[in-house]
């Protein structure tokens, strides 16, 4: 006997992405619009979850702005709820330059005014990484641990694909 339809889980994590100018209004944009995502999926905005992501996705988009613009391109920002956890990608597009990675980043001379994004981010996060992408780039990979995602997936609207409803007119079409 199969499960009530409600109580079944998707098999892919509900994901939101979009790409910004690599700006500092691109940058504070994701930042507004990661929140507005998070909310809507579930995570309040002002809870510890959401508070660790903003500054996450703050951290990154401005160094995605300030350490991997390249002119005429944008960058990447990428949510998702894996199982049991927060995943936030931001992705820019240059390579030469790569972050330090967990365990690697050194810390800042003390009347420094940067230098501290990447220790925040590897505060805030449970684990995170950095990836090479192809074409050039590099991806930031940060998950945040949630405690209650097993609620939060088992709210949010069912996603199957939509039904097509034929009109009788030629075949292959349907309408909205």
């Amino acid at each position: 006997m199969t499960a009530p339809p409600a109580a079944r889980l998707p098999l892919t994590a509900p994901t939101f992405t979009q790409r910004f100018s690599s700006t500092p209004l691109g940058a504070r944009l994701a930042r507004h619009l990661a929140l507005n995502q998070l909310h809507a999926w579930g995570i309040r905005y002002g809870s510890e979850a959401s508070e660790r992501a903003a500054a996450v996705v703050a951290e990154l988009a401005a160094n995605a702005v300030t350490h991997g613009r390249v002119p005429g391109r944008d960058f990447e920002l990428r949510l998702s709820l894996p199982t049991g956890s927060l995943r936030i990608e931001v992705t820019d597009t240059r390579a030469e330059r790569p972050p330090p990675g967990p365990g690697a980043v050194p810390p800042p001379q003390p009347l420094a005014e940067s230098g501290r994004g990447l220790i925040l981010v590897d505060a805030l996060a449970d684990r995170w990484e950095v990836q090479d992408r192809v074409p050039p780039g590099k991806t930031v990979l940060v998950e945040i641990d949630l405690p209650r995602w097993l609620a939060l997936v088992k709210r949010l609207p069912e996603r199957r694909p939509p039904k097509r409803r034929g009109t009788g007119g030629a075949a292959g079409t349907c309408t909205p």
